[in-house]
Order: structure tokens, then sequence, then C-alpha cells
């Protein structure tokens, strides 16, 4: 996709961090964007503030974990844009905790939102792009320890594995559609990841702030940053997105260890 002007990006968790820093490179370049965010209040300014930049966006209040909130949220873009080209599936949340301290809950809350919510947009959004033919591109934000596993972070760590899994499944699968595939693997990106707890739902019991990632956030990359770069790879039609190449040495030994278990002798 070399020219995003005209086209329509639907963006998760798009109010703010990640999300809000796609749609404003997204409106830059001329695409016309919707927000979809579970938070209203966030969603409302980031709507408020794209639009005072000359934006053409609307704001969907967007819960990804349930499929059938995606689907209205799909609806409300088809009816105000005609037609979605871009998906990004970004919404996420990171509850922290050693594996064997971690509840049920934890695990019903990340796996909801960070996994299905990427399913649901699959499943949702997906079709429309699909429908009208003229291609486009799916960006699904998982992260870099959706390639090197990360103590204390284990849910979070399986749903973005996961989360590069599918984006590698999908690739093959869109491209007789004219559908690209990217997916993102940050690192830490100054967003309110640390705080995601402020949207658990209740029948999940209260979560905790992260100190670590609080700390960690505070002096991390911006989401300007990050959301070049995401163009960077739709233009080029990049399936991987790493935008922090001090950490391909982690990976690397990774890579090794596993090419070197194939050695039976």
């Amino acid at each position: 996709m070399d020219d995003l002007a005209g086209k329509v990006a639907f963006v998760t968790g798009g109010a703010s961090g990640i999300g809000l820093g796609l749609a404003q490179r997204f409106a830059r370049d001329g695409a016309k964007v919707v927000l979809a965010d579970i938070e209203v209040g966030a969603l409302e300014a980031a709507e408020e503030s794209l639009r005072a930049d000359g934006a053409e966006v609307i704001g969907v209040r967007c819960d990804v974990s349930d499929p059938e909130s995606v689907k209205a949220a799909g609806a409300k873009a088809s009816e105000a844009f005609g037609k979605i080209h871009i998906l990004c599936n970004n919404a996420g949340v990171a509850p922290s905790g050693e594996v064997d301290a971690t509840t049920p809950e934890d695990w019903k809350w990340c796996l909801g939102v960070n996994l299905m919510g990427v399913v649901h947009g699959c499943q949702s959004i997906v079709p429309l792009i699909k429908q009208h033919g003229e291609g486009g591109h799916v960006v699904n934000t998982a992260s870099v320890a959706g390639l090197i596993a990360l103590p204390t972070l284990g849910i979070y760590t399986a749903t973005k594995y996961a989360v590069v899994g599918i984006s590698e499944t999908l690739c093959g699968e869109l491209a007789p559609f004219n559908i690209g595939v990217s997916v993102l693997c940050p690192s830490f990106v100054k967003t309110q990841l640390h705080s995601s707890h402020r949207n658990r739902p209740a029948e999940y019991g209260a979560g905790e702030q992260d100190a670590f990632m609080t700390q960690m956030l505070a002096t991390a990359t911006e989401p300007s940053v990050i959301a070049d770069r995401v163009v960077r790879g739709i233009k080029r039609g990049d399936l991987y997105i790493l935008p922090h190449p001090e950490l391909k040495a982690g990976f690397q030994a990774r890579a090794d260890a596993i090419l070197a278990a194939f050695d039976l002798d």
C-alpha cells in the first residue's frame, strides 16, 4: 500500500498510546480514522483533538473482548466512511506476576483483550476489507514479549506469542486478497499499559499498577516513533515491524538455542 490518502483506518485502543500515535500519523498521511476504544472520556478527547487538527475521524466505544461490540463498531465505521482498508488490532492489557501466582481471572482478562481482541478484529473487520476488493493491510500489535519470554509477564507473553503466530498465519491467508499483514513487536513505549487495570472488568477482581513497568514506560519510546515505523512497514509490506534493534541479540540467542536443539547429535 503505497499511499494512505483516502484510505480508512480502524484502530483499536485508539484513544491513547500507540493507538493514538497511529491515528495521528494516519491522519497526517490523509487517511480517515476510526478510533475504537473502551474508555469513553479518552475516546472523546482523542476524537476532538484529531478533528481540531483537520482529521476526518469518528470515535466508537468498543470492547475488543466482546465480539458483538467489535462487530457493531465495524458497522458504525462502514456507515460513516463506506469502507475500511487498514485494521490495527492494537488494544492491550498487561497483568503481571509469576505464573504460579496468577489467577484464572488474570488469564481470562488478558486473553480476552490481547488474544481474542485480535481474533474478533479479524473476524469482524477483515471481511469488510475483503468486501470492497481494493486490498488493504492488517497490523497486529504484539510485543518484543512475543519473541522473547520475560519473567513475571507470563500471561502477557503467552498472548503476544499467540499474536505473532496468528499474524504469520494471516499473512498467507490474506495474500490472495491483496491484504498485507504486519505484526508490531515493540519494547517499552510511553503508553498507559502499566495502568491497564483501570479497565479491568469488576467480575475479574481488582488489579494493581505494576511499579517496574511504570518506571520503564516513563522513559520509553514515544508512540510517534512507533507510528512512523508502522506506516513504513505498511508501505513496504513488512511482515515484522521491530522498532527496537537493540533487542536483536536477545532474540538471536533464543533462535540459536532452538536451532541447536534440532541437532540430534
